[in-house]
Parts: structure tokens; C-alpha cells; sequence
């Protein structure tokens, strides 16, 4: 963890936003999201509690750039991993595996992106347009899937949100350590399992 010096240091150099999304982060991974506080982060990135309201109104604000930063890091995942697939089938595939590693490997995003406090994102547009452009990834690997034969006719925002519901369900069940432990599997293979039961329902091959 960084030092209180060095966080100043990196307050001085104009990365007062960055840091105090990552004291954000820390704090909802250690306490939760109800215990963010604008203070709690700024004494935790090491600047004055005045300091956040240069770039945040309020808790919901900081809230709502950690969300953004995290349906942003989403959005990149899902290309990337199907853009290392060389057919349209394990690029359909690789959707579900992305989804729910990103939710393991970033559970503080994950929570703060789709927790209670941020259901109106109206107030916020640049995080509305992430969320918006993550589950545009989905479609986009829904449409070109048909196109491939791979997947039945239906509307493909449609059967984006099936896939989605599927894949976000297992993702909240492994971070609240529901299923696990019931099925004596690992992620991968709970991963798997659930993915070849989707694709069965939405007609993959």
C-alpha cells in the first residue's frame, strides 16, 4: 500500500481523482459499501477531507466513478477475450468465462457497480454510457454468433440479457460463497457448467 507521502506526492501531480477512487476501492473491500465515506477516503489517499469535493459532490459521485471505471475495465475484458478466439464459436464462449473472472478478480467494482446505491444512474451520465457500452460487448458477441449460425433467431438484446442474468447470478453466487461449497467444483468448471446449459437453451451448437 502506498504511503501517505507518496499518495500526497501523487495528490501534487494532478492524480487527486485516481487516487481517491483507489482509497474507495480499498475501503469497499475492506469495510463495505456502506462504510465509504468522502472523509474515510480522503484520509485514506492522504489529502485534507476538503480535498474529494474538487472532484466529487458527494458519495454517490465517488460511487459512481468507481462504477464507471469498473463497467469500462468489463467492457475491455469481453473484447479481449473474444478477440483471441479464432472462431465465431469460442469467441460466443468466451463471453461467459470473461464475465464471471472479471467479477472474481475485481469483487469491489463488481459490488459497487451493481449495488443499490447506483440503481439511478441518470445523475451520471459518463457511468450510464459504460454500463451501456459493457452490455453492447454482450450483444455485439450475441449478433455476430447468429450471424454464425451458432445461435437461434431471437432479438439479440434479448437473449443478451438471458446470457447476462445467467453469468451475473453464478458471478454474485461465487463472491457470496453460495455455490462452492454445494458443488465441491471449481470456478472454471461452475463456469463451464452453466455455460453449456445456456448455450443448450439458446440453441448453440
Amino acid at each position: 500500500m502506498k504511503t501517505a507521502r507518496g499518495r500526497r506526492r501523487a495528490y501534487h501531480h494532478g492524480n487527486l481523482r485516481a487516487a481517491l477512487v483507489e482509497a474507495a476501492l480499498g475501503l469497499v473491500k475492506r469495510e463495505g459499501v456502506d462504510a465509504l465515506t468522502l472523509r474515510g477516503a480522503a484520509r485514506l489517499a492522504g489529502v485534507s477531507p476538503a480535498a474529494p469535493y474538487r472532484h466529487f459532490t458527494d458519495k454517490g459521485a465517488l460511487l459512481a466513478a468507481v462504477a464507471e471505471e469498473g463497467f469500462r475495465l468489463l467492457a475491455s475484458a469481453l473484447r479481449e477475450a473474444g478477440g483471441v478466439e479464432t472462431d465465431a464459436l469460442g469467441r460466443f464462449r468466451a463471453s461467459g468465462p470473461a464475465y464471471v473472472g472479471f467479477a472474481t478478480s475485481h469483487p469491489s467494482h463488481f459490488r459497487v457497480m451493481f449495488g443499490r446505491e447506483l440503481a439511478d444512474r441518470s445523475r451520471y451520465p459518463g457511468l450510464r454510457d459504460a454500463a451501456q457500452a459493457a452490455f453492447d460487448a454482450l450483444v455485439e458477441g450475441m449478433t455476430d454468433a447468429q450471424r454464425a449460425g451458432i445461435v437461434g433467431e431471437g432479438d439479440p438484446r434479448e437473449l443478451g440479457l438471458t446470457a447476462w442474468s445467467a453469468m451475473h447470478g453464478l458471478a454474485m453466487l461465487l463472491l457470496d460463497g453460495r455455490v462452492q461449497s454445494m458443488y465441491g467444483r471449481s470456478v472454471e468448471e461452475l463456469v463451464a457448467v452453466v455455460g453449456r446449459n445456456l448455450y443448450r437453451g439458446l440453441g448453440a451448437r
